[in-house]
C-alpha cells in the first residue's frame, strides 16, 4: 500500500499531526507522497530527509482564482504518486482534493479519506463558503474523520456515508529535569517558590500563584476572555502571575489589553519548555472558543495539572466530567471564578489534579493513531478492490 497526504496552510497542529501519520506508516513500511503549499513542505520538513516525497501544490485557506490550478496540480500529483489512498486534511484540502479526483480517467476507484480538524466559521462568507466545502467532502469522501463529536454531527446531517473519530495524540515528552521544574522556572515567570509543593499551593507562606496557559494568539484561543477574568482575580493574596505561552495575531492587541495588569500578566512568546512549564505551574486555564483534541490540553492532563477550561467542541471528550473545571466560553466571570476557587481550594486542586492523572491514563498514543489510520486505509482499499474498475472517486 502507498498513501498520499494532502494538506494546506497550517499554523501547527494540522501539519504535525500529518507528519506523525507520514513517519508512523513510514516505520511500518508503507511509504507517502505529501501534497501541499511550499511553506507547508517547507515548516514540516517534507521533502527533506526521510524519504518522503513532497509535491507543492499551492493553495490558501480561502478561494481564489488559483484553485482551478490547484486542482489542475493536484490531479497531476495524485496521477504520479501511485498512491492506493488518499488522505486529506481540513475541509479546504479535501474538497479541492475530491475536485481533483473527479477529474481522473475512469479506471481502479482512488479512496479517500477527510479529516476535518475545526469548527465552522458561525456566520457571514466564510460559513457560507465552509458549509459548500461540507457539501462537497461529505458527497465525495469514502471515509469522514472528525476530532470531535460536534463535527461528527455536521457531517453525517451534510449528508457523509461514512464518519469516525480521529485520533489526534500529543508527542510524547520526556519528564523535565529537576532543574527546570522548580524554583528557577517560577522565579523567571515572578511566582517564586511555591507553597508546598502541591497544585494550588502558591498560597500565603509561599510564592505567587502560577496560572499557565498556552497556545496560538488567535481569535479561537479566547485569550480575550482570560485576561478579563485575570482582572477579576487581582484581589486574591498573593496576586497570581498569568504566563501565556505562544505567539500569533493578537499579541500586540492583547498586550495593551493586559497592559494596566502590569506584571500580573507575561506574555512568553514562543516556548520549548512547555512541559516544564505545566510542571511548575499552579493551575492550567484553556479558554479556548473552540477545541477539536488540543495537544497542550493532553500535555496538561498528564502533566496532572488542576485544569480549567471551555466547555466547547471536543474539550469534555478529553477532561471528562471530573478532569477539570468546565464553564461556558466567552464568559470570563466563570472563568475567574473557577480560577479561584482551584487557587483558594487545596483540596480541589488536588482532586482535580488526581482526576487528570487518571484521564491521561486513556489518552491516545502516537502508535494508536497511526495503527487507528493504517485501519480506515484498509478497509477503504478493500472495498475499492471488491468495486473494481469503474468511474472515479
Amino acid at each position: 500500500m502507498k498513501l498520499a497526504f494532502v494538506l494546506g496552510t497550517t499554523a501547527g497542529g494540522t501539519g504535525r499531526h500529518v507528519r506523525m501519520l507520514v513517519a508512523g506508516c513510514a516505520v511500518r513500511g508503507v511509504p507517502a507522497v505529501v501534497a501541499g503549499p511550499r511553506e507547508t513542505g517547507r515548516d514540516f520538513g517534507f521533502g527533506g530527509t526521510g524519504g518522503v516525497t513532497f509535491e507543492a501544490v499551492d493553495f490558501g485557506g480561502r478561494p481564489s482564482v488559483r484553485d482551478g490550478l490547484a486542482v489542475l496540480r493536484l490531479r497531476q500529483a495524485l496521477g504520479r504518486s501511485g498512491a492506493d489512498v488518499v488522505h486529506a486534511h481540513g475541509l479546504r484540502a479535501g474538497a479541492l482534493t475530491a475536485l481533483a479526483l473527479a477529474l481522473r480517467p475512469a479506471g481502479r476507484p482512488l479512496p479517500l479519506v477527510v479529516t476535518v480538524h475545526n469548527a465552522p466559521p458561525a456566520a457571514g462568507a466564510s460559513g457560507a463558503i465552509y458549509r459548500a466545502l461540507e457539501l462537497i467532502v461529505a458527497r465525495s469522501a469514502d471515509v469522514i474523520l472528525c476530532v470531535s463529536a460536534d463535527l461528527e454531527e455536521r457531517m453525517r446531517r451534510a449528508g457523509a456515508r461514512d464518519v469516525g473519530r480521529a485520533l489526534v495524540p500529543s508527542p510524547g515528552h520526556a519528564p523535565p529535569r529537576e532543574a527546570e521544574t522548580g524554583e528557577a522556572i517560577r522565579r523567571e515567570l515572578g511566582a517564586g517558590q511555591p507553597g508546598g509543593g502541591q497544585p494550588g499551593g502558591g498560597q500565603p507562606g509561599g510564592g505567587r500563584p502560577l496560572v499557565l496557559a498556552a497556545g496560538r494568539l488567535a481569535p479561537q484561543k479566547g485569550f480575550a476572555t482570560l485576561i478579563e477574568a485575570a482582572r477579576r482575580w487581582q484581589d486574591l493574596t498573593p496576586v497570581p502571575v498569568l504566563a501565556v505561552a505562544g505567539g500569533g495575531p493578537l499579541r500586540a492587541e492583547l498586550a495593551t489589553a493586559a497592559a494596566p495588569l502590569g506584571t500580573a500578566i507575561r506574555f512568553l512568546g514562543h516556548r520549548d519548555d512547555v512541559p516544564a512549564l505545566l510542571a511548575a505551574a499552579d493551575v492550567f486555564v484553556l479558554p479556548s472558543v473552540w477545541e477539536g483534541q488540543p495537544l497542550i490540553l493532553q500535555e496538561a492532563l498528564r502533566a496532572g495539572r488542576p485544569i480549567v477550561a471551555s466547555r466547547a467542541g471536543g474539550i469534555p471528550d478529553l477532561t471528562g466530567e471530573d478532569g477539570a473545571l468546565l464553564v461556558p466560553p466567552h464568559e470570563p466571570g466563570a472563568l475567574a471564578a473557577a480560577v479561584r476557587r482551584v487557587l483558594t481550594t487545596p483540596s480541589l486542586a488536588g482532586r482535580l489534579s488526581a482526576a487528570a492523572f487518571a484521564r491521561a491514563r486513556s489518552l491516545p498514543s502516537e502508535n494508536d493513531a497511526v495503527e487507528a489510520a493504517l485501519a480506515v486505509y484498509r478497509r477503504v482499499t478493500t472495498a475499492a478492490l471488491a468495486a473494481g474498475p469503474g468511474t472515479a472517486s
